[in-house]
């Protein structure tokens, strides 16, 4: 991935994926190195958030 302008991105306001910064910071989720991974953006971060979780609560017990 050379330049932001090739890397993909997931609007979440928009729930649209579009190549390059086309939307908002605040309503970008990014970059992707293609826009299947793009559109997987909710899927990852929720992945992600219930592994953060579980490691929170591993670490409190």
């Amino acid at each position: 991935m050379s330049t932001d302008d090739e890397a993909w991105y997931y609007d979440v306001r928009s729930k649209t994926v579009s190549q390059g910064k086309e939307s908002g910071a605040l309503d970008r989720m990014g970059p992707y190195p293609d826009r299947a991974t793009a559109e997987r953006a909710i899927q990852i971060a929720a992945e992600r958030n219930k592994a953060a979780d579980k490691a929170d609560d591993d670490w409190n017990n």
